[in-house]
């Protein structure tokens, strides 16, 4: 049993890793740090494969799935993201565009490829970190709820294809709220909101994956917010958000 993991040099990746591998998956490690990979593969007892890759790069995404195609892979979770907090009139572009090719097209490129190599295997696993931001508009962290929002669409819309083929293949979505890694420190904010912890998350995550949940939203607090953005109005919940990520600038 294998499980391909991409930004799993930190954070919920890194759980992810350790979590899998105590499960008795061996780990395809994929990030940009060697030396978080190479700690990672000191602390596991299964066997791991460390791949370094710049996921921002759609001919490095390519690469990773080459290079793990000699595996017999049974779980791909689609990690690697980043966030930017701050006005959209004075954040830097090239950051924002470089979030989106991590953010979107990266799990674009290897959900593409997986599924199709899945769908003729009749089996296999594949779960997209997505957010609850991407349930809902994101002021002060527009770009970053869009891409959110942009994997969640396709990740479901994905789900509603395998559905009606009838094939073993899994494809789910995790929306998490504020998470216990290094999030605000990468995105030049910080938080006083309660967050919890990656540990509680992946194994939460791990457990609705098996049970084949198409949205995963792990804590009671995060599924009030899912289901206030589906009923509140959309300017509301804008203004909302608005308040919310204001206390992290």
């Amino acid at each position: 049993m294998t499980a391909l993991i991409t930004g799993a040099s930190s954070g919920l990746g890194y759980e992810f890793a350790k979590q899998l591998s105590r499960l008795g998956y061996d780990i395809i490690a994929v990030a940009r740090r060697k030396d978080r990979l190479e700690k990672l593969e000191a602390e596991l007892k299964t066997k791991v494969t460390v791949i370094c890759a710049d996921l921002s790069k759609e001919d490095e995404c390519r690469r990773v799935f080459e290079e793990s195609d000699k595996f017999d892979i049974d779980i791909v979770i689609n990690n690697a993201g980043f966030g930017l907090i701050g006005e959209f009139s004075d954040s830097e572009l090239s950051r924002e565009l470089e979030m989106i090719d991590v953010n979107c097209r990266a799990p674009h490129i290897l959900t593409k490829l997986f599924v199709g190599r899945f769908m003729s295997e009749n089996k296999g696993y594949i779960l997209n970190i997505c957010s609850v931001g991407g349930m809902m508009p994101g002021p002060l962290v527009s770009v970053y709820y869009a891409t959110k929002a942009y994997l969640l669409s396709l990740t479901r819309a994905i789900g509603e294809e395998i559905r009606r083929s009838g094939k073993k293949v899994y494809i789910g979505a995790v929306c998490p709220g504020p998470v216990d890694t290094e999030f605000n420190k990468v995105a030049k904010g910080s938080s006083k909101i309660k967050s919890r912890s990656a540990e509680n998350i992946v194994k939460y995550s791990l457990k609705m994956m098996f049970k084949r949940k198409k949205v995963i939203i792990p804590g009671f607090e995060v599924k009030f917010s899912a289901i206030a953005a589906k009923l509140l109005p959309t300017n509301l919940m804008a203004r909302i958000t608005y308040n919310i990520q204001k206390k992290k600038l």
